[in-house]
């Protein structure tokens, strides 16, 4: 019996250029995984992420900053991760401006 079909996080990095780009890798019931590809963008200061579920997001290249609500803003390199709570008020606000950020999120519930 053969493999299922094998992918890598890293192959090919799309271009965020214009935009951060959320790709799906895993959807099932109370959890979603997605891969995302930043290039410099940041969160407008009056447009905050804030989801439903938990998110805990892991940083595999680039860096990054995020900043939570009633928190301190904390610098990531890659392998650093962070459990976002639901309706927690979060920014992004910094990816790195000369290689490709990207992240793992899994949203859970």
């Amino acid at each position: 019996m053969s493999l299922p079909a094998i992918a890598n996080l890293f192959a090919p990095l799309p271009s965020a250029a214009a935009g951060e780009i959320f790709t799906e890798l895993l959807a099932r019931p109370g959890v979603r995984i997605e891969r995302i590809v930043s290039e410099g963008q940041v969160t407008p200061e009056d447009s905050p992420f804030v989801q439903d579920a938990d998110e805990w997001v892991l940083l595999l290249a680039g860096s990054a900053a995020i900043r939570l609500e009633a928190h301190d803003e904390a610098m990531l390199s890659p392998g650093d991760h962070l459990l976002i709570s639901g309706g927690t008020r979060h920014w992004v606000t910094r990816t790195d401006l000369e290689v490709p950020t990207v992240w793992l999120a899994i949203h859970l519930g």
